[in-house]
């Protein structure tokens, strides 16, 4: 007669057989599965050691192609913006290839007669009624607050002033800025922090060189955006100019420039003056700009026809 001790025998008997099953199983499995998996692990780390690598044989690439371009640029440059006076115009977010750029114009050979760092307040909506009191109070009899634009625009206002404080008249024989008042233009406006510019700057320029960083990302953007916009507008109206910089993100200068259909025909733009081979080409769009009075657009970036003139090329 079967009882209850000998179910419980019996079921003991069948969970014993299975706990020894997949111990002898599992102990079976277990070489060849172990092994596959450390195979795959040796190969993943394998191809991990070869894509860092390729990523420090392309960063070294990078680097020597940029010393290239360093080392090439005298033999490109060298004389061709000779006896040629420029202003440099340093917009914010420029502090680390400024100059960069500024050390190829030499390079060519131009001589730089000032060099202006914008401040972000120049660009600030908040300021611009105390912009426009800046201009109207910083007036100098060669340069007149009546030869600068009269509207409610501050960035327009202050930069038509302050291009008329650092460029030659057009033509050369009409009067030219007297170096006190140009001195006192750029003292108001350094004073209130909107520029700051060394002591040795004087007007005088032929050409300006405006150097742009990254668009502007907070609330107020877009207003400094078009603001950067009605600052080469001023600068070019009456000389050359040639912005090189960053020609990436929302609301960037140089795409903004190349997207208007007369700018475009009038300013020069270099994307990648972050770079030394666009450090280099910046210098060469400027002899371009000035030297042959002809309008290119170099780079990376929508918009540019080439990385350097095809002349120089």
């Amino acid at each position: 007669m079967i009882n209850f001790r000998y179910h419980v025998v019996s079921l003991t008997a069948v969970f014993l057989a299975l706990a020894i099953g997949l111990v002898v199983g599992t102990a079976a499995l277990n070489g060849p599965v172990a092994d596959n998996l450390k195979s795959q692990i040796t190969a993943l780390n394998k191809d991990l050691g070869n894509k860092r690598d390729e990523i420090n044989q392309y960063r070294e690439e990078i680097n020597r192609s940029q010393e290239f371009a360093t080392e090439i640029a005298p033999t490109v440059l060298n004389g061709k913006l000779a006896g040629r006076k420029l202003a440099v115009l340093a917009l914010p977010g420029t502090d680390q290839y400024a100059d960069k750029v500024i050390s190829m114009l030499t390079i060519a050979g131009a001589t730089i007669t000032a060099k202006v760092t914008v401040q972000d307040k120049f660009f600030d909506p908040a300021v611009e009624l105390d912009l426009l009191d800046l201009a109207n109070e910083s007036s100098q009899p060669t340069i007149p607050i009546a030869a600068v634009p009269l509207n409610s625009n501050g960035v327009e206002t202050a930069s038509a002033q302050l291009a008329l404080a650092l460029l030659q008249r057009s033509p050369v024989t009409a009067t030219q800025p007297a170096a006190g008042d140009v001195t006192a233009v750029l003292t108001a406006y350094s004073e209130q922090s909107y520029i700051s510019v060394d002591d040795k700057a004087v007007g005088g320029a032929e050409a300006t060189v405006m150097i742009s960083g990254a668009p502007a990302v907070d609330k107020d953007a877009a207003k400094k955006s078009q603001s950067l916009v009605y600052m080469a507008t001023e600068v070019s109206k009456n000389r050359p100019l040639v912005v090189a910089g960053v020609g990436v993100g929302e609301g960037n200068v140089i795409s903004a420039v190349r997207g208007d259909p007369t700018l475009v025909k009038r300013i020069s733009t270099v994307d990648n003056a972050s770079t030394a081979d666009g450090q280099v080409a910046s210098a060469m769009a400027t002899v371009e700009r000035v030297v042959d009075d002809e309008v290119g657009h170099y780079g990376l970036a929508a918009g540019a026809s080439s990385l350097v003139p095809k002349a120089a090329s």
